[in-house]
């Protein structure tokens, strides 16, 4: 059995990640597929994610991608939530996100208040409507509704503090069946496409294969990792992978950290250790590397989930619940690869107001790699950045 430390897993997984030496501009695409898709539920904080990773890009760089030459596509991935994927690799993704099953649970249909057959039924209607077609939502839930039945725009869909037409539970199965992505926008409205015909061509992946490869890709970027954890991330169970699993064995082995059990490629067994010392990075929230990082209670220590117990709503309660805020819609300041702080940005025209409030004291180098971290946040969203430092609200 292989033993590492965990200094040595987090070097490991900021080197994977870029945030030690990130990549020429021309591999921009290339980081995507590699750090397993960016999280795009807040645009911003993808831009951002991305430009700490490749060398010298900006939210232009990101939008030409996605929008003019198109090897970047938006889409519904991981855990239902909005990402960015390389073009090239939807069909794959989609592909591992189908191994999951396509239809969603009772519980889940009984929220989004439809039923097996409605849900199949808007599926088939989205893909009938976006061919050949750019919709806003608003035109394609009419669409669907002049195909269903008025019943698809009834408001009964709790979602982020809305109340959304019925249609829209079946949005996110329209993307896996691989019938949706997002297109470009008009003004403040979204837009969505038909992927097989917005991107260039489309070739249908088998479902096992395509997982197993998702779990190669989860291993290279964040592990050593548990079958457990690897289930959380892809929001599954973890039985449902287990064939996956099983194709891999020949590819992975066991690895002690510091008296815990989990697993990583061979192939990066036998790799040399390494070393992160004085590593500072501003991740926004939702940031992948956070995101997809195991096990929280190491990653995000015990000062930092009790520090968060104090800017987190009053439904966060215990240690676990602050974790589970640091690594999602929390930014964070990550000092050789843990979460040691959090920070917050405000926008007022061409200025971006940076706010940091690390959870210790830092090293001359480190308040050096903050000032610069900030100068680069400017550059990514094209803006004059200021620092300052201090309790973040």
């Amino acid at each position: 059995m292989w033993s590492l430390t965990w200094k040595e897993v987090w070097a490991r997984r900021l080197r994977r990640h870029f945030l030690i030496r990130p990549e020429p501009r021309d591999r921009l695409v290339q980081v995507v597929g590699t750090v397993c898709g960016i999280h795009a539920q807040i645009m911003q904080a993808a831009e951002l994610s991305l430009g700490v990773r490749v060398e010298g890009a900006t939210r232009a760089d990101v939008r030409e991608e996605l929008w003019k030459r198109r090897r970047l596509v938006k889409t519904y991935g991981t855990r239902g939530t909005l990402h960015v994927f390389p073009a090239a690799e939807l069909p794959m993704w989609m592909a591992a996100m189908r191994a999951r099953g396509m239809m969603p649970n009772r519980s889940q249909l009984e929220w989004m208040h439809l039923e097996p057959a409605q849900h199949e039924a808007v599926i088939t209607a989205i893909g009938e409507a976006l061919d050949g077609r750019c919709l806003t939502r608003e035109q394609l839930g009419e669409e669907v509704a002049r195909r269903v039945g008025s019943w698809a725009l009834e408001r009964l869909f709790p979602a982020f503090s809305e109340i959304w037409p019925r249609w829209l539970g079946a949005i996110g199965g329209a993307a896996v069946a691989g019938l949706l992505c997002f297109g470009p926008s008009q003004g403040n409205k979204v837009t969505f496409v038909r992927p097989d015909q917005w991107l260039d061509g489309w070739s249908e992946v088998d479902d096992g294969e395509a997982l197993a490869e998702v779990i190669r890709r989860y291993l290279a970027a964040y592990g050593p990792a548990t079958q457990h954890e690897f289930a959380q991330w892809f929001a599954l169970r973890p039985g449902a992978a287990l064939p996956a699993w099983q194709r891999l064995s020949d590819e992975v082995v066991k690895v002690d950290v510091e008296g815990y059990r989990t697993l990583m490629l061979a192939a990066d067994a036998g790799v040399a250790p390494m070393t992160a010392q004085d590593s500072l990075r501003l991740l926004p929230q939702f940031d992948c590397y956070v995101v997809g990082g195991h096990p929280r209670d190491a990653l995000i220590p015990a000062p930092a989930a009790g520090r968060a117990l104090a800017y987190a709503g009053s439904w966060v309660k215990t240690p676990r619940q602050a974790r589970a805020v640091l690594a999602g819609p929390m930014p964070v300041l990550l000092v050789d690869g843990v979460v040691a702080g959090v920070w917050q940005r405000r926008r007022s025209g061409r200025r971006i107001d940076v706010r940091v409030e690390p959870f210790g004291p830092l090293t001359t180098r480190q308040q050096e790699r903050l000032e610069e971290e900030v100068t680069r946040i400017g550059e990514i969203l094209q803006a004059s950045p200021t620092l300052s430092l201090g309790p973040i609200r």
